[in-house]
């Protein structure tokens, strides 16, 4: 009751106090209204007034249009556009995106909706590269997905509104991204700082700092206007899906992304081949874990993550959409490569190769070893107990999802990744204080983290369990009495009777090496100590049996006495007396 008398109060000339109070948000995007209508029309939308004149519309683009993001939920903005055909602004209403929940801030957020303000209505807005015929603005990087999200929201709800009510765009040439706002449109006061954390059974909420909450008539339209067909938007005919364009805008990287993948898979098919060259296969491990690092992680952003997980199987028992997965090309791409692999090879090929934060911790002990600092490897009792703590991480952090999305997203930052990879370290102290901790302790112990703590590979050890073949050898002799692969095994992926616990092998192939190494491995160096002696043996024989008869008489040594030394115990014997002795 006390909203709708502030509505009231709001549409009367002058009370532009009663505004401020009731629709912060909207005066945020039209300083000069001193009335606002009710949503009318469809689709739905609040026609704004000025000194008695109609200055534009607002409307929240959740009445029209429902892009699943990331998160499987739909990015709800307050847009509103004026009658000179340009974009008055936007603000963020509501969302439950994890790069926006956590880890991008709010200016960043906030300057980036504030783009809009000034472009054209007409729909044609681009994120990123230029593109003719299109105003251009800027991406936050690390939120691909989100802000891809937002600009099609955007831009589709805008093209909606202005096409109902007859606004038509301004002639003039496509601002750039760097264009000013028109002189006829005032600037917005600065844009209002927003609290884009989740709270626990409610969607993130954003709005500015010290004002009332979002009246309902603005946060929250009626259920039947958000579930009706007839007001969601449908792409137009000469509109090609959203994902499309960004695949063709990345042919580069997907490309290199691809090759990558295909050279991983040859590693992996002819490892045998590589094992019995530890040189080469040592340049090509560390080769492929620089490349995973600084073009899968850092340029690409392709850093897996158990939210990831967590968004699938809430797809998977809401509304299932392709289209949501195949927005972030890189993402599909190697999610579809680790379901493979994890048929066929299990856990260890994500983990050991493609993480790019996993090569991160590796490339650090490599860094380690060569500085020769100490190392330590926890007692295999205590490492055995120790591997159920990224279960019980994973399995608290499903619960939480069940509950609310956004508060599984606040706990998933147990992983360092966001924070390492995706973010540059570009974050708050605490943030960087864990992920340089997690870097530490990976120094001192192989991939500390990736052998307790990581949730993600608790879940990709649970299809994994599934593979079909086993590619890593092994002999009678490993374990009994055989321990010297257990004992090189870093990772502590070899039980001390011998076998390879495949749901925690990293796939590294150290094992191997060994494994054909005939210095090494205790029964191949047996044989061939064997296989040596037996080879001198014969060769001797040989040189015998090929030696001439006389050279061989020769060579059998001969003591011949004087005669006169067999006679002086009876010097006068008679000479044949002598010799018949």
């Amino acid at each position: 009751m006390l909203l709708g008398l502030m509505l009231l109060l709001g549409a009367m000339p002058g009370a532009a106090a009663d505004i401020d109070t009731a629709l912060p948000q909207i005066r945020a995007l039209f300083p000069a209204a001193d009335r606002i209508d009710e949503p009318e029309g469809n689709p739905p939308a609040r026609a704004v007034h000025a000194n008695g004149e109609l200055i534009g519309y607002a409307f929240l683009t959740a009445d029209m249009v429902r892009i699943p993001a990331y998160s499987g939920s739909p990015i709800d903005i307050l847009v509103g556009i004026g009658t000179d055909g340009r974009i008055a602004g936007a603000r963020i209403v509501r969302h439950e995106e994890p790069i926006l929940a956590a880890g991008i801030s709010e200016a960043r957020l906030a300057g980036f909706v504030d783009q809009y303000r000034g472009k054209p209505a007409t729909g044609r807005i681009v994120v990123g590269a230029a593109r003719e015929g299109y105003a251009t603005i800027d991406a936050i990087s690390g939120a691909t997905i989100s802000v891809m999200v937002i600009n099609a929201t955007i831009t589709r709800a805008v093209r909606m509104v202005a096409e109902s009510r007859g606004i038509h765009p301004p002639e003039a040439e496509v601002p750039s991204a760097s264009a000013t706002p028109p002189t006829a449109m005032p600037s917005p006061t600065p844009p209002p700082r927003s609290a884009a954390a989740p709270v626990a059974n409610a969607p993130a909420t954003v709005r500015p700092v010290g004002a009332p909450p979002t009246p309902p008539a603005l946060a929250k339209a009626p259920a039947e206007s958000r579930s009706s067909p007839s007001r969601l938007a449908m792409l137009p005919d000469d509109d090609e899906p959203m994902w499309r364009t960004l695949w063709q805008q990345r042919k580069v990287e997907i490309a290199l992304l691809v090759l990558g993948l295909i050279l991983l898979t040859c590693i992996l098919l002819f490892q045998d081949f590589l094992a019995r060259r530890p040189s080469l296969l040592h340049r090509v491990r560390t080769g492929f874990l620089i490349y995973t690092l600084f073009f899968i992680g850092w340029y690409a952003l392709g850093q897996l993550s158990i939210v990831n997980v967590l968004t699938f199987v809430q797809a998977i028992t809401h509304d299932f959409s392709w289209d949501t997965f195949l927005i972030d090309p890189t993402l599909f791409i190697l999610w579809s490569f680790v379901a493979v692999t994890l048929l066929l090879w299990g856990r260890g090929v994500y983990c050991g190769w493609l993480c790019p934060f996993g090569a991160l911790q590796e490339l650090t002990f490599k860094l380690a070893r060569k500085l020769k600092l100490p190392f330590f490897e926890i007692p295999h009792v205590v490492h055995e107990r120790m591997l159920a703590l990224k279960f019980v991480i994973l399995l608290i952090l499903f619960g939480l999802s069940l509950q609310s999305m956004g508060l599984a997203i606040r706990f998933a930052e147990i992983e360092p990744f966001k924070t390492a990879i995706t973010l540059r370290f570009q974050r708050e102290w605490g943030y960087v204080a864990f992920a340089l901790g997690v870097l530490l302790l990976a120094a001192f112990n192989r991939k500390f983290y990736c052998k307790y703590i990581c949730p993600l590979g608790a879940a990709l050890i649970i299809p994994g369990r599934f593979h079909s073949f086993e590619w890593l050898r092994r002999r009678k002799e490993c374990g009994k009495p055989c321990q010297a692969c257990a004992v090189e095994c870093e990772v502590q992926a070899i039980r001390p009777t011998g076998e390879i616990v495949v749901n925690e092998c990293h796939h590294c192939l150290d094992c191997q090496i060994t494994y054909y190494n005939d210095h090494q491995c205790p029964p191949l160096v047996e044989k061939r100590k064997r296989r040596e002696r037996r080879s001198r043996a014969d060769s001797r024989v040989g040189e015998m049996e090929e030696a001439p008869l006389a050279s061989r008489l020769e060579d059998i040594p001969v003591t011949v006495k004087p005669f006169a030394e067999e006679n002086t115990g009876n010097a006068n014997a008679p000479f044949g007396e002598t010799r018949a002795r």
